[in-house]
């Protein structure tokens, strides 16, 4: 027998070769050693976390779990358009209501391993978890109409700024940057209820699924465009005002990180640019710190900025050359 035929086929996927025989029947491949050895390495990484040995069942929620609440939470929001394809209006109401049910309830379980997690390893201090992941997920479902009324407003600032947008049907179904802020809205609520792993996790479902990459802690208005998309980045800290439109490759991001006395990092502090009405920041932009762009102002492609726009200043490439060699000290 050769090596090649001790190897399975993609046909028999791993499991035989078609005679009943597995690849183990061939190979060995040292499981139980290879086992024993992850398992020491696994005991390592928990013992220098401090993790507790006598947890039984997941710990955490999965993104598998996360991404099934957020379908239901997208179809609960736009049913006729991204609820099932046989829905019929005089069933809405019963679609979501169904759906929501099961959505929460799901998203109930997520929250309370979360806080379940804060409580154990001390970050926070809660007599019942349970209790408090039920009044987080009622506050939750008691803002989806404020959340619908937001993307209503993001669609609309879509189909309003693109011209090749011929619907706001189509921008709803096909653009990823309404795909990304549908995520946002949700995570962003969640964020301020307490339970970022969670928001962090339906942030990245849609970075993955997009490109576009937005924390959940960024403070988002009405009527925000994402165009195109992919390559967007907006840090936690970031708060943007109304009718702001971002261009593919857009970053607004932190210029520095603080630390402390001990060189560690210090988390929450704003760092990120605050970007005010009525913004346009066109394609490949990058504009770090906190800083400050005024209402109305245009940035043009490609700008790298790390100080403060007035309102209404129209800032490109050339302009920045300019000031630089006027000032003689850079943006």
């Amino acid at each position: 027998m050769t090596a090649a035929s001790q190897i399975p086929s993609e046909q028999n996927n791993g499991n035989g070769n078609g005679n009943g025989q597995t690849l183990a029947d061939h190979v060995s491949l040292d499981l139980a050693n290879i086992v024993a050895q992850l398992r020491g390495v696994r005991q390592l990484w928990r013992d220098a976390q401090q993790r507790p040995r006598d947890i039984r069942g997941r710990e955490l929620p999965s993104r598998e779990s996360l991404s099934a609440i957020v379908d239901g939470l997208r179809g609960a929001l736009f049913p006729m358009r991204l609820g099932p394809p046989d829905l019929r209006q005089e069933s809405e109401d019963y679609y979501v209501g169904y759906t929501l049910d099961i959505a929460l309830n799901r998203l109930l379980c997520a929250v309370s391993l979360e806080l379940r997690y804060h409580v154990r390893h001390g970050s926070q201090a809660l007599s019942d978890a349970d209790a408090r992941a039920l009044e987080i997920v009622r506050d939750f479902g008691a803002t989806l109409p404020q959340i619908r009324s937001l993307l209503d407003s993001d669609v609309l600032a879509a189909y309003q700024g693109d011209p090749a947008a011929h619907s706001v049907d189509e921008v709803l179904l096909s653009y990823p940057g309404i795909h990304a802020m549908i995520n946002h809205r949700i995570a962003h609520r969640l964020y301020l209820l307490g339970v970022p792993l969670l928001a962090r996790l339906v942030a990245e479902i849609a970075h993955g699924e997009t490109g576009i990459d937005i924390h959940p802690g960024a403070k988002i208005g009405p009527g925000f465009f994402i165009d195109h998309g992919t390559g967007v980045v907006i840090g936690e800290t970031a708060e943007i005002g109304r009718n702001v439109r971002l261009y593919q490759a857009v970053t607004l991001g932190a210029k520095r990180f603080a630390t402390d006395g001990h060189g560690n990092l210090k988390k929450g502090e704003p760092r990120h640019p605050i970007i005010e009405d009525d913004v346009v920041i066109y394609a490949g932009a990058t504009i770090l710190g906190r800083i400050t762009i005024g209402r109305g102002a245009a940035i043009g492609g490609n700008v790298w900025l790390t100080r403060s726009v007035a309102p209404g200043s129209r800032i490109t490439q050339a302009s920045t050359r300019d000031e630089t060699v006027v000032d003689g000290a850079g943006i």
